[in-house]
């Protein structure tokens, strides 16, 4: 396996992985999310690859298809006189197919992104987890990862 910046030629995979996740999602919260769509076109996609601010790791196996991704986003938080200014790397999206979890690709991007940032020099790494997507939170807390903060919500 290797790592790489993702390519159009993964865009095809990319749609297949973005289903899995949006699956696994309306699942959780149907309410929210529409079954049999993606968070990102390919159009979107193709954009995103050549946006330095947006950048797409790719897992990918020996014959260099992709396997797993990390969709991340380079942030700065604006100067305030209240806050410390830092620069962070947010993970939009980690997903590893299904096909191939329990190999630890996961744990491999995720390894990725933080030297990523390391080599940036941000202050952190951050993502979102939807509440019931338990799987999820019990990875990134393997991985080290602590609640910064929580969004509540009331439905009406």
């Amino acid at each position: 396996m290797n790592i790489r910046r993702a390519k159009e030629k993964d865009i095809p995979k990319m749609i297949d992985l973005l289903n899995q996740v949006l699956e696994l999602h309306a699942n959780i919260r149907p309410d929210i999310f529409v079954p049999g769509t993606t968070k990102y076109s390919t159009e979107e996609l193709a954009e995103m690859l050549k946006d330095d601010s947006k950048p797409i790791f790719a897992a990918v196996d020996d014959s260099d298809t992709l396997i797993g991704y990390a969709f991340c986003q380079i942030k700065e938080q604006p100067k305030r006189e209240y806050m410390v200014p830092f620069k962070s790397i947010f993970i939009d999206d980690l997903c590893v197919d299904a096909n191939y979890r329990g190999q630890h690709i996961g744990e491999s991007l995720f390894e990725f992104v933080k030297e990523e940032a390391r080599r940036l020099g941000c202050f952190e790494v951050t993502l979102n987890v939807w509440a019931g997507n338990d799987g999820a939170e019990r990875f990134y807390e393997k991985m080290g990862m602590k609640t910064k903060e929580r969004q509540m919500e009331f439905v009406l």
